[in-house]
């Protein structure tokens, strides 16, 4: 009500008369009246004087004309900034990401994002899935985007599933024969990436459920360092398909199939807490997201790599 009070006051302060400031506040003359006595009121002054030519502010009014500008103006910078952040022309996103997303898949999505909203603001925060879960929790982060995760208080929204591939270096016996079963990936030496991963324990446990117990393996900590050992011929490995696509088009390594079809992936989900409206930029980053992913079953990259992979044939990137 005080804001409304302020408006009255700016009006009959430059027009000086009662009647044409109720005209264009569309008001009655005794309802802005109102409003100007208690203005009066709550400032403990007198802002006006009556005279035959109109309205005419007092030493006090003069001086608060100021302040009464300020407040209204600060209120309606308020109401635009925040139709700014639902209409997601402005404001901030934050976002938490386990190193898989964030280095492959996540840079593409943004590219989208960013063109269709450049007035938002993007943080991105890089941790291991149960690091991004208490981000979310703690609402460091809006959204956090790792492997689907189940907790109470967090919605979990599956934007794609990240498929586990077979790669092999160009020179390797298993390119010139394009697939191979699981016994003869036994016999290799087996490259594996971050031990707690759950990419690690779905090929230990393919390898096992096969009948593979006693296997050669050499184990690093992240994904970038296994794609190069395997280019450095020190083993063969599985690895998520969207980590593999500059590799794989650039000659540095081979996708080879696997004959007993595993079809090893896991589902990667923006998390958000279950009690904060999805609106302004969060709501329009998961409506890019959701658009790329309409009538596609992979992740989406940069355009130049979605060329790449078509033709290539190896994956059906999103439009």
């Amino acid at each position: 009500m005080l804001y409304r009070q302020m408006e009255c006051f700016l009006a009959v302060a430059r027009l000086g008369n009662v009647s044409r400031a109720a005209e264009e506040m569309f008001l009655t003359q005794p309802t802005l009246t109102a409003r100007l006595k208690g203005l009066e009121e709550e400032v403990g002054d007198q802002l006006f004087v009556r005279t035959s030519r109109g309205m005419r502010l007092t030493e006090a009014g003069r001086e608060f004309v100021a302040y009464a500008e300020r407040c209204v103006g600060s209120f309606e910078d308020g109401k635009r900034r925040l139709a700014e952040l639902r209409g997601a022309s402005g404001g901030r996103l934050a976002l938490g990401t386990s190193p898989g997303v964030g280095t492959y898949a996540l840079p593409g999505l943004l590219e989208r994002f960013v063109a269709a909203y450049p007035g938002v603001t993007v943080s991105v925060r890089t941790g291991h899935s149960e690091e991004i879960l208490e981000m979310v929790l703690k609402e460091e982060v809006q959204l956090g985007l790792t492997r689907a995760m189940s907790h109470p208080e967090v919605e979990s929204l599956t934007l794609y599933d990240d498929e586990l591939v077979l790669v092999v270096d160009p020179g390797h016996r298993f390119t010139a024969k394009g697939a191979v079963g699981l016994e003869e990936i036994g016999e290799e030496n087996l490259i594996l990436f971050d031990k707690n991963s759950s990419y690690t324990e779905q090929t230990h446990a393919l390898l096992r459920n096969a009948g593979l117990r006693e296997l050669r393996t050499m184990e690093v900590d992240n994904i970038e360092a296994a794609k190069r050992m395997v280019e450095h011929r020190l083993g063969v490995a599985f690895l998520p398909r969207t980590a593999v696509v500059r590799s794989v088009s650039s000659g540095n390594l081979v996708l080879i199939d696997v004959e007993e079809d595993p079809s090893l992936s896991r589902p990667i989900a923006a998390l958000k807490r279950r009690d904060v409206p999805t609106t302004g930029p969060v709501a329009a980053f998961l409506e890019v997201a959701e658009k790329m992913d309409e009538r596609r079953d992979h992740t989406q990259l940069s355009p130049a790599l979605a060329a790449e992979f078509e033709n290539l044939q190896l994956i059906d990137l999103f439009t």
